[in-house]
């Protein structure tokens, strides 16, 4: 039994230069690490004194549940 040579590139399979250009790798992380950012903020942080939107518990009780799964204490 004769195996026959595996290669993980298609034929005629190319990889555009722009697709991963350092310019668009550094946009792509600065928007991810942004994101992140804020999310972490509005679920483990907003509250109280150095609340976004002043003493409105809003932001608190609409990812209150998540803060808890999140293993963030907030009582």
């Amino acid at each position: 039994m004769t195996t026959a040579p595996v290669s993980a590139a298609q034929p005629g399979t190319v990889v555009s230069p722009e697709a991963l250009s350092k310019t668009r790798v550094a946009v792509i992380l600065g928007v991810t690490v942004l994101l992140a950012i804020a999310a972490y903020y509005f679920i483990g942080v907003d509250q109280g004194m150095a609340s976004v939107f002043g003493k409105s518990m809003v932001v608190h009780e609409f990812v209150h549940d998540s803060r808890h799964f999140l293993g963030f204490p907030c009582h």
